[in-house]
């Protein structure tokens, strides 16, 4: 199926099974990276640019999460990426943009920088990761699987006996004042991530450390556990280690209970003084700029749009647990009769999907031209029991205001009542709120 017939999921942070997989694939394996992942020309095909670019960016932003940072080497586009992003209303970390990743002819999410079309590429060669990665590792033997090139990540498969495991880290420099990375090192919310243990500390040179043990799959489909230590360094500095109980990330058997090396060596690998050498050969790159558009509406900003869900809630559920980011926010809200995870986005500029979104199915046109579109249908995160009940708007213009509401509190977990808290009318009536306008206009 073209990618531009697919459907269009606007609530999807972590999906990593069916479409999403299929249209990744091997380009990203990240759920997370601020700089320019969404410029890819294969994720911004055809018709459905502008909403696609979007969606994509919204599935790979972090907001104080910890979250994949992709890494450019000998073999593309890699990162250790596993989990969805955190809610916790953080500003975006900003990581270094990879020099070969291009932009979407179109794209209007960066502006060219004088001078700058070919910028420095990093030039570490990966023996020199490879050889800090073995000498700060304990015993065992090792496959480098992209030995020989230059880049700024190592990956390879490492064997103690009990079994090989895949291991990558990626070295980055975050770009911005000293909390540019803070997100890459704050443990993100349960709500779109499962995870066994997350841990930080701010050590005493002043560098910050996040120690994650997790699930390739948040719905633990399979058996294969990543554990994660990323080292946000005084400087600005990124150290980011993943370790795999499989010898690959995705598509192989595990070979042993746990990743290999405990959370305490990992942080012993991402703290080695040797990392900083190679650390200040990572390239400046120029910061892309957004290009201006001053006759588009803007996503709301994230406090704001958490602010003005939380108004339109029903008063007789309590907020438990609540986050966001530009055009998207969350809230997990309980009635009494169990959690239940309501999400929105809202996306200005979105006339060009609007066949492909109101199509098929139960469409309503409002006297003003809005068209209202409401879904009832399983979850797609492998939680037991959940099920989704959606409903879309746009207006003539093209702004879209799209609202779901499930019945469990994470949509990777099982379900904790029969069906949402929320009625579709009550959903109705938030998705058809003035107020996202309004907010869209400041």
């Amino acid at each position: 199926m073209p990618h531009d017939d697919l459907p269009i999921d606007p609530f999807d942070r972590n999906d990593r099974s069916g479409r999403f997989e299929d249209e990744l694939g091997a380009v990203l394996r990240t759920t997370g990276a601020a700089f320019a992942a969404d410029n890819r020309p294969e994720l911004v095909t055809g018709g459905l640019r502008r909403g696609r670019r979007r969606l994509v960016r919204r599935r790979l932003a972090t907001t104080g999460g910890a979250l994949g940072l992709v890494a450019v080497g000998a073999g593309g586009i890699h990162g250790a990426g596993l989990f969805a992003p955190s809610r916790s209303g953080a500003p975006a970390a900003v990581a270094q943009q990879p020099a070969d990743a291009p932009a979407a002819p179109g794209d209007a999410t960066a502006a060219e920088v004088p001078g700058e079309k070919d910028p420095q590429r990093a030039t570490i060669p990966v023996d020199d990761l490879a050889t800090v990665l073995r000498d700060h590792a304990p015993a065992g033997t090792w496959q480098i699987m992209n030995a020989g090139g230059t880049g700024h990540h190592v990956s390879g498969v490492y064997d103690d006996g009990r079994g090989r495991a895949a291991v990558t880290v990626g070295l980055y420099r975050a770009q911005g004042d000293g909390e540019a990375g803070a997100g890459q090192v704050t443990c993100p919310s349960k709500v779109h991530t499962g995870y066994d243990s997350c841990t930080t500390e701010r050590l005493p040179n002043g560098s910050r450390l996040m120690v994650l043990q997790g699930y390739e799959y948040p719905d633990r489909r399979v058996d294969t556990k990543v554990w994660r230590a990323v080292l946000l360094t005084r400087d600005n500095f990124l150290v980011d280690a993943s370790e795999y109980n499989a010898p690959a990330e995705k598509g192989a058997a595990v070979t042993r209970t746990d990743p290999p090396f405990t959370p305490r060596q990992l942080k012993a690998l991402v703290t080695a003084e040797a990392w900083q050498p190679l650390l200040e050969r990572l390239p400046v790159l120029p910061v892309r700029k957004p290009a201006a558009d001053p006759g588009r509406p803007a996503e709301p900003s994230g406090p704001a749009l958490q602010a003005a869900l939380r108004s339109l809630l029903p008063a007789d559920v309590e907020v438990t647990d609540q986050g966001g980011d530009a055009g998207y926010g969350y809230a997990v809200v309980d009635d009494g009769r169990g959690r239940s995870l309501v999400e929105i986005n809202v996306q200005p500029d979105m006339s060009d999907v609007r066949s492909s979104l109101f199509g098929t199915g139960e469409v309503t046109t409002l006297p003003d031209g809005r068209l209202v579109k409401v879904e009832k249908r399983p979850g797609e995160k492998g939680g037991a029991g959940v099920v989704w009940w959606t409903v879309d708007t746009l207006t003539p213009a093209g702004f879209r205001v799209v609202v779901s509401a499930f019945n469990a509190g994470s949509q990777h977990e099982a379900a904790t009542r029969p069906e949402p808290a929320l009625t579709t009318e009550e959903l109705k009536r938030i998705a058809l709120s003035p107020k996202w306008q309004k907010l869209s206009a400041k």
